[in-house]
């Protein structure tokens, strides 16, 4: 068979499902590229995650009698078969990209169900391990872990051992739970090979738990530099301009750097952009302490 791929999103982030689908395929003794719009393909695999708010559609391929469209951004419902799910993924797929990085989950699903957040609906409302470091990574210097709450996962500790056994660089890309940290678990985290390390302040209501977790971190943790310490701040989802402005100067109060998100930001106020300016510009936000004071 000949097999077409294109990532919707464009190429600027690796798609995982695609490079499992190029794997089982080239398996299986089929060809695999990049779609063009020319000549006869058997099966083309379109995939997205995010939806039409930021990558519109593209216009189905003429050029094959079977068109597959899967990933978040086509709908929650879609799976890859298991035996496709659980292959070492085709990291030829995006040669700059995944250049000595690998990418992958080690444990799906979250518990906390944020209405904001599609992961509790996709994957279901608890986190479950669904598969051990070697399944994706072979001997690469840097790991990007791909799981939404890895702390909640019953089997975390284990998780974190084979990340520090790997000896490799890891980059826990959606974040650590901070309303998670205890000491075990921050020594567990201490003996991962970290560059940064993520947290996030979405809402007001989890103000003392996450505020707990980040006085643990800044007691036991090994990264003490604050430019390697992130905590992601959500805006413009049921919280006032004080209500940012409090925790954009309370982490910075625990030495702690801050990043502004914005929920549906094509659509946010004009000052909650200036803030995400504000902050987010690391020049900026030093020599201008008071958002008040941003001109």
């Amino acid at each position: 068979m000949r097999i077409g791929l294109i990532d919707v999103d464009g190429h600027h982030y690796p798609n995982l499902a695609l490079m499992k689908l190029s794997a089982w395929h080239k398996s299986q003794g089929d060809t695999v590229e990049w779609w063009w719009g020319w000549g006869q393909y058997d099966r083309v695999y379109m995939s997205k995650v995010f939806d039409e708010t930021y990558t519109p559609d593209i216009p189905e391929p003429v050029n094959a009698p079977e068109i597959i469209k899967g990933g978040t951004g086509y709908g929650l419902d879609n799976r890859l078969p298991d035996e496709i799910e659980h292959i070492y993924p085709d990291y030829s797929l995006y040669p700059e990209l995944t250049k000595d990085t690998a990418y992958g989950f080690l444990s799906r699903g979250c518990p906390r169900g944020c209405p904001f957040c599609i992961v509790a609906e996709k994957e279901g409302r608890r986190s479950v391990k669904v598969a051990d470091l070697s399944e994706w990574w072979n001997g690469q210097k840097n790991i990007v872990l791909m799981d939404p709450n890895t702390l909640a996962c019953p089997d975390h500790m284990d998780l974190l051992v084979q990340l520090a056994d790997s000896g490799a660089w890891v980059d826990i890309n959606q974040g650590a739970d901070a309303r998670l940290l205890t000491e075990d678990n921050i020594a567990a985290l201490n003996r991962v090979k970290l560059k940064t390390i993520h947290f996030a302040w979405d809402m007001m209501e989890q103000s003392e738990a996450v505020l707990r977790g980040l006085e643990l971190y800044e007691r036991y943790g090994v990264i003490q530099d604050h430019r390697r310490r992130l905590v992601y701040v959500l805006t413009n989802y049921g919280t006032t301009m004080e209500e940012n402005l409090y925790r954009i100067y309370k982490l910075r109060e625990l030495d702690y750097d801050t990043y502004v998100m914005i929920y549906d930001k094509p659509h946010a106020p004009k000052e909650i952009k200036r803030l995400q300016r504000w902050c987010n510009n690391r020049i900026i936000f030093k020599s201008c302490e008071k958002f008040e004071n941003y001109k």
